[in-house]
């Protein structure tokens, strides 16, 4: 059974904030391609996935959409945006489905302004994701398909592990490209030997060699997470009591 402090926020918060958090708290369950805020649209709900993924996605008027950061079980969508009355700017899918601790956004506000631990908490970790999205524009300004697509499965891999079920039109769409140019580096990846590909699904093989073969944006995203969350509090075991809110398909 799931619970709360899979997500790496929830299990840093302190004991007394989370015994405040814990009764307003749901398990959900996120399906694959969901659609938890359109761009320009204002923030009901706060998410702290489990694991799968979050793709924050900007949106063209021709139809293109290209990632521009991650979210997974070391973080949280919709608490900044909770926390200053502030619209989603991008699109956030469900890219690798999981559970998630979803909590009204009224809630979090009100919680933040009330404890200043929580809150610095929150927006260390919107410090993050602005870092994450930076690197990512610049990634894809400068960098090779090949080097872009490594970096995106090292970051994937460090999130949801080395099965990933994604398919090259997914992968091309996230990385602003054409279809064909990520079939030839699929191609190539597999004939080396770094994955595997079948029917939608990528199982990363050589995690070391699609770490040499990528830029060094992958590192700089690690790095941030570990100067930003520096002074973080270790994980506090979450004991799950018998009135914790019970898992739901949907919110």
């Amino acid at each position: 059974m799931p619970h709360h402090s899979n997500n790496r926020i929830l299990s840093t918060v302190s004991a007394e904030d989370m015994a405040e958090l814990q009764p307003h708290l749901r398990l959900v369950e996120l399906e694959h391609g969901r659609v938890l805020a359109e761009s320009r649209q204002r923030v009901h709900k706060v998410y702290f996935p489990h694991g799968g993924i979050l793709s924050s996605v900007v949106e063209l008027k021709a139809g293109w959409g290209i990632e521009v950061g991650m979210i997974g079980k070391d973080g949280v969508f919709g608490a900044a945006q909770a926390m200053d009355d502030r619209m989603s700017l991008n699109k956030i899918v469900v890219q690798v489905p999981g559970w998630a601790s979803v909590i009204d956004a009224e809630v979090v506000k009100e919680f933040a302004g009330s404890s200043p631990e929580f809150r610095g908490l929150l927006v260390k970790y919107d410090q993050f994701l602005s870092a994450q999205v930076q690197q990512t524009a610049a990634c894809n300004a400068l960098h090779t398909v090949e080097q872009r697509m490594c970096t995106w499965l090292v970051r994937m891999h460090d999130l949801v592990g080395t099965d990933l079920p994604l398919t090259q039109e997914f992968l091309a769409q996230m990385m602003g490209v054409r279809r064909t140019s990520v079939t030839a580096v699929a191609v190539q990846m597999q004939s080396e030997g770094l994955i595997t590909y079948r029917r939608g699904h990528i199982r990363i093989v050589n995690m070391a060699l699609i770490q040499k073969r990528g830029c060094e944006c992958h590192e700089s995203v690690r790095e941030y997470a570990a100067d930003i969350f520096a002074d973080a509090a270790e994980p506090t075991p979450f004991h799950p009591t018998p009135d914790m809110g019970q898992p739901s398909a949907g919110e």
